[in-house]
């Protein structure tokens, strides 16, 4: 009968997931923990888990932050126990988000004997340790055939309420061919005395790696006796690891991380939360440190008999224009009340202003007919054959309130054209609510894809009474018109893609830092 009432309180309890975040580079996560963190009622994370991590949650998960930072009080671990075991018999699924490992120096094993004890349902999720993460980041092995066949994991910052401690340095410094020092920038200085002390020669090179593998990350190079004032030249600070060893030296051949083309700087992305990704993907990789504020976002345009006489007109059209990437999907939404799809457009020539905005088309079935060299309304004007145009009728889709340059000079050209709106650019709430923190730390560039970008930037910045800093803040645009949106508000560009895409946007802030 126990046993059997066991098991019925054991199916009303949640359970709880010890996750290793990994050591700072939110793509280092499992597999297994972003399942997990997609499907968490409450995720309970520590000082340096990634906030992108987060992003990944369901919207109606629970946070609860206990880090631990120097100098700053912080959650005990007999409260994050009780926390756990209590969000667990309230039949929660709870995601305990532990940087690096949760079971190397990370108290893992400490909560899974509470849950234990508990009766509470538990899973542990290894995770990427910073042991191995950080020095791979700064081009350091901890093995290598020729250089060292054992490593030692040591913690430079043991629980203060032991009365002594566990660490035999007599034993550790000459027990492994490589030794690292997790958690070890405080007392480093006596760190580096113990090992000299206990016969590791004071030759013997070694590494302190600050924020290792973020893109902010630091390697400060010595030997054990040089180690202490080069850090201290430096103000390196937590977090730090300490690595000891001949294979310090490959670092000079294998430092992959630090030298990429962007690495160490601070970019802001303002275009909308659904096309940021693939700027700040482009940018990750090539080493930045990226922040994201959508400064833009897109919504319905009021409803008008304008639409409703354009799809009527659409048989007798002789030209569609898309001036934009997304003013295909939303004709095609805009569409479906008239019961009407894309076969539509069978009789009509299909122009678009790029080439996004003709991936997105020929993507959709349909051929585009002509795409300007020039990537813009400018160029769309140059470069169509006049005799193309003279007499014929067409329509522009796009943004509500966007230039009238082409369907100005198209008119001029002796077309009938009508342009209709589709839908309209507005200022995100988020962009409010993030402006007046994300500015806290400086930024080498922000970048801004449009002018409806620039306007809502400024005005936030205005609204929000910091409108001075907008001068002071160094833009990469992507094209001219956006480039003259940031000069009309007194900003400045510092530099400007030489083709108006993404791809070219990145490449001018590569070039600006070669």
């Amino acid at each position: 009968m126990d046993k059997m009432m066991r098991k019925i309180q054991q199916k009303k309890l949640g359970r709880v997931y010890l996750v290793g975040a990994g050591p700072g580079d939110p793509k280092l996560l499992t597999v297994r923990g972003q399942e997990l963190l997609q499907q968490a009622d409450l995720v309970v994370y520590d000082h340096l888990v990634s906030q992108r991590l987060l992003q990944q949650c369901r919207a109606n998960a629970r946070f609860v932050y206990v880090g631990k930072e120097a100098d700053k009080q912080h959650t005990n671990q007999r409260s994050i126990n009780a926390l756990l075991v209590r969000a667990a018999k309230a039949g929660k699924m709870v995601v305990r988000l532990k940087g690096g490992d949760p079971c190397l120096f990370g108290r893992g094993g400490e909560e899974a004997l509470a849950l234990a004890e508990a009766h509470i349902q538990f899973e542990i999720v290894p995770g990427v340790s910073s042991a191995s993460a950080v020095p791979a980041y700064a081009g350091i092995p901890l093995t290598h055939r020729g250089l060292s066949s054992s490593v030692a994991i040591i913690t430079g910052h043991e629980d203060p309420e032991k009365v002594a401690s566990n660490l035999r340095w007599e034993q550790l410094a000459n027990a492994a061919d490589t030794l690292v020092c997790l958690m070890g920038v405080a007392t480093l200085p006596k760190i580096v005395t113990q090992l000299r002390r206990y016969g590791r020669s004071h030759r013997t090179p070694c590494a302190v790696i600050e924020w290792g593998t973020y893109p902010r990350q630091r390697t400060v190079v010595g030997t054990l006796q040089t180690i202490v004032a080069r850090a201290k030249t430096v103000a390196i600070e937590p977090p730090a690891i300490l690595l000891v060893g001949d294979v310090v030296k490959l670092r000079a051949h294998l430092n992959w991380f630090e030298t990429k083309p962007l690495f160490g700087k601070r970019i802001l992305v303002t275009r909308s939360q659904e096309k940021s990704a693939s700027l700040t993907e482009q940018l990750e990789t090539r080493g930045a440190e990226v922040e994201e504020l959508p400064a833009i976002e897109l919504a319905p345009v009021k409803p008008s008999g304008l639409f409703h006489d354009a799809v009527k007109a659409i048989p007798s059209t002789d030209w569609i224009f898309f001036t934009s990437p997304e003013g295909l999907g939303w004709f095609t939404r805009m569409l479906k009340p008239h019961r009407k799809d894309l076969r539509w457009l069978s009789g009509c020539h299909v122009g678009a202003i790029g080439p996004k905005t003709a991936a997105t088309i020929e993507e959709a079935g349909l051929h585009v007919d002509f795409m300007p060299k020039r990537y813009s309304q400018e160029g769309m004007l140059a470069e169509l054959p006049k005799r193309m145009l003279v007499g014929k009728r067409a329509l522009i889709f796009s943004a509500e309130g966007s230039r009238e340059l082409l369907e100005r000079g198209l008119r001029e050209r002796g077309m009938h054209v009508t342009k209709v709106p589709i839908y309209r650019t507005v200022v995100p709430k988020a962009l409010m609510k993030g402006i007046s923190t994300i500015f806290q730390r400086p930024f080498d560039a922000v970048t801004v894809t449009s002018a409806s970008c620039v306007e809502h930037l400024h005005h936030a910045l205005q609204a929000s009474g910091h409108g001075k800093l907008f001068s002071t803040l160094r833009f990469a645009s992507i094209g001219p018109v956006t480039s003259r949106a940031v000069r009309a508000h007194g900003g400045r560009v510092m530099v400007k893609a030489a083709t108006s895409t993404i791809e070219g946007l990145v490449e001018a802030l590569q070039r600006r830092w070669r």
